[in-house]
């Protein structure tokens, strides 16, 4: 049984750690708690099921409106698929937020998978009837989505677009709809022309890929992800640089280029110049970065146990990203020392970062005092995979470690803010919380 008789000296809020916390209004407190879901959202550990109810217990307290804006920004912005969905899930519950369902649910749908993943994210807890504005909402996005969107998703599980569309009593638009539906219902859609169905068939794999390209009918990480096996099976090499040249390099972060040139060095050149395009656009962080890149030996083993991509190829591509997007920007590698790399950009910044020192052990503390004792800035950026040696100082500005080993997310304790877990919206998620946070 808890003690009861003890001193409470209230102070205020205070973080997990106990130190002194400021308050903010519940709409900033929902607003943080979406964008921490940038950073995992496909993959829902336990920190993202506990970041849902968070989510849960501040929707009734902000107001509807300001709710509804934030999860079709969360969409349509931040980029997100199941936090926008959850957003408008928990509208549905109360009666002062329900008047925006159908209209918000409608503008988070941009996907057809997202209408059955909006029915599982309702029936989480058990099957309950679907709500009318919840049931209006999905018959208003059903209509979004031709023959080519709705074979695409359309697949096994226990919640099938077809269902959703007997749920939602959608109509079609016109009779040519109406048959779309018609062999949706019966599953005797067109299969989608995509690069999985095309090589599953049988076809033969240069053909394929050569006439994929033709077509233009690879995305952007479709394409970074094949070139070994477009290498492999002898591709045109001009259909595959026409395409690294014409590639949308939106949202495709620089360690995607480090991973296929590690696979395909022979386009590097031609990688590096899409990898630059990419980041070209981005908003600045403004101040003085400093990236503080892990190199022990530990950092070349693989991101996950279904990547082929390293934990080198995250951590080096963040520092590619942000030596372009900082105001101003300092590298420094760190393993049994600190060591300052020079100012390089693209695949050569990459290649000096690897080539700084030799890759042993992992002394974070003691690079962090050095560069407090000795260098001045606004943000200090770790990206390891945390098998520190010795004890971690805390940062003199803003701090964030970012570990691209651990299974398992979290965000913020002690005075650095803690990230768990690569993902492509991380300096996304830095830049926003620290406009949130003025």
């Amino acid at each position: 049984m808890a003690r009861l008789n003890l001193l409470n000296l209230n102070f205020g809020p205070r973080t997990h750690e106990g130190a002194p916390a400021r308050n903010i209004s519940t709409e900033l407190q929902l607003r943080r708690s979406v964008l921490a879901c940038l950073l995992w959202e496909s993959q829902f550990y336990e920190d993202g099921v506990e970041i849902a109810g968070r989510i849960a217990e501040l929707v009734p307290k902000v107001a509807a409106e300001k709710v509804a804006a934030l999860a079709v920004e969360g969409r349509e912005k931040m980029k997100l698929r199941h936090a926008p969905l959850l957003l408008v899930r928990e509208m549905a519950r109360h009666s002062t937020h329900r008047g925006l369902v159908a209209e918000t649910l409608m503008g988070v749908i941009q996907r057809a998978d997202e209408l059955a993943e909006f029915v599982a994210i309702y029936w989480k807890d058990g099957r309950v009837p679907l709500s009318a504005q919840v049931k209006k909402g999905l018959a208003a996005a059903f209509p979004k989505f031709d023959e080519y969107a709705l074979a695409k998703y359309d697949r096994g599980g226990p919640i099938k677009l077809r269902d959703v569309l007997f749920l939602a009593h959608a109509k079609p638009r016109d009779e040519k709809q109406a048959e779309v539906w018609k062999r949706l219902i019966a599953g005797e859609l067109t299969a989608p022309d995509t690069w999985e169905v095309v090589l599953s068939s049988g076809a033969d794999k240069r053909e394929a890929w050569e006439r994929l390209l033709r077509q233009q009918k690879l995305g952007a990480l479709a394409l970074l992800r094949n070139l070994r096996n477009m290498r492999e099976v002898g591709v045109d090499e001009s259909l595959v640089l026409a395409a690294l040249g014409s590639m949308s390099t939106a949202r495709v972060l620089p360690f995607r280029f480090l991973a296929a040139a590690r696979y395909a060095p022979q386009w590097e050149e031609a990688l590096e110049q899409a990898m630059l395009k990419c980041v070209a656009g981005q908003e600045k962080l403004s101040g003085k970065t400093i990236v503080l890149v892990d190199v022990s030996g530990s950092m070349t083993a693989l991101l996950s146990h279904r990547s082929e991509m390293q934990r080198t190829d995250a951590a080096y591509g963040l520092a590619v990203l942000l030596r372009e997007i900082g105001e101003k920007v300092s590298v420094f590698s760190f393993s049994d020392s600190l060591v300052e790399v020079p100012g390089r950009r693209g695949f050569a910044l990459r290649d000096a970062i690897d080539a700084s020192q030799r890759h042993n052990s992992t002394q974070l503390g003691k690079a962090v005092t050095e560069l407090n004792q000795k260098h001045g800035y606004d943000r200090l950026i770790v990206i390891t995979d945390e098998q520190a040696h010795d004890t971690v100082p805390a940062p003199k500005g803003k701090g964030y470690v970012i570990n691209v080993a651990s299974y398992k997310n979290g965000v913020g304790y002690g005075t650095w803010t803690h990230i768990d877990g690569w993902s492509e919206s991380v300096v996304e998620y830095i830049r926003t919380l620290e406009q949130t946070a003025q």
